[in-house]
């Protein structure tokens, strides 16, 4: 099954067996998701279902992953089923919380996860049916994973891995970021050194949608070109780095590591080198 769906695929999915998960975020995002939200959709937060926010970002960055137990409870609030078809979106196409929450569904063991091309933008152009409100579904229960299925890596291993020149570390924040010309979220600017810098932007078009996976495949073949084969994506919390996975994934490559501190635990770390392009 692709990773991205169409929303007119999606408008021809039969409902049985079918689960839509708003991720839109922000402030607002709860009282925008019950204003308007496309039918049967359930709203799942980036800072209390996707995250487990600690007291101190040094260590796991602004959105460490929630445990595994902990995820299991929010899935089974959510009345996920076992061998449901998730289709997940926000309005940042894809780039935000629902690339995140298609990536742990899927390390979660979840087979059937898509996230939508365009996001709400292109199902309102699509004329999808929406709603309002909070929908009404059952509890569910299933087995438990034990661990994270998909590869993560630590602040340690990158830096072990960088030193040995035995991975490529790709941060995926904007270039203004990354160059340290400016750092509006965290604390620093800069990047990690050694890290390369490629825009998830740069998985879209002009529209806002994915391209094609034939173009990102060539694409990424090139920028990756006589570099270490295994990869580790980060980006400034370990949430749009989830974006360049969904594409790499959609390309036909392997599935990369996520180190989910990202530049927001690395930044905060007492001791950790930072370097600038500016």
């Amino acid at each position: 099954m692709s990773p991205i769906i169409s929303s007119s695929e999606l408008k021809n999915i039969p409902a049985e067996n079918l689960i839509i998960l708003d991720a839109r975020t922000g402030k607002d995002a709860k009282q925008n998701y019950l204003e308007k939200h496309i039918k049967g959709a359930r709203f799942i937060d980036l800072d209390r279902d996707l995250a487990e926010i600690g007291e101190n970002a040094a260590f796991g960055g602004r959105h460490p992953l929630p445990s595994i137990e902990k995820f299991a409870e929010t899935l089974s609030d959510l009345g996920m089923e076992e061998g449901a078809h998730i289709v997940v979106y926000d309005d940042k196409n894809a780039s935000n919380a629902a690339a995140r929450a298609w990536w742990m569904l899927r390390s979660f063991g979840f087979e059937k996860v898509q996230v939508l091309d365009g996001g709400m933008q292109a199902a309102e152009k699509t004329g999808l049916a929406f709603s309002s409100g909070e929908e009404k579904f059952d509890k569910a229960s299933f087995i438990q994973e034990k661990q994270w299925l998909l590869p993560v890596s630590s602040l340690e291993v990158v830096e072990n891995e960088l030193k040995n020149n035995s991975s490529t570390v790709v941060d995926v924040r904007d270039a203004y970021r990354y160059k340290g010309e400016s750092e509006p979220i965290d604390l620093v600017a800069g990047h990690i050194p050694g890290a390369i810098n490629i825009p998830f932007s740069e998985n879209l078009d002009e529209d806002g949608n994915f391209l094609s996976p034939e173009v990102l495949k060539e694409k990424y073949s090139q920028l990756l070109k006589d570099k270490p084969e295994h990869l580790i994506i980060h980006c400034g919390s370990g949430v749009t780095a989830c974006h360049t996975i969904l594409a790499l994934d959609y390309a036909g490559f392997p599935i990369p590591d996520l180190y989910v501190g990202s530049w927001s635990e690395w930044s905060r770390r007492e001791g950790k080198e930072i370097a600038k392009d500016i």
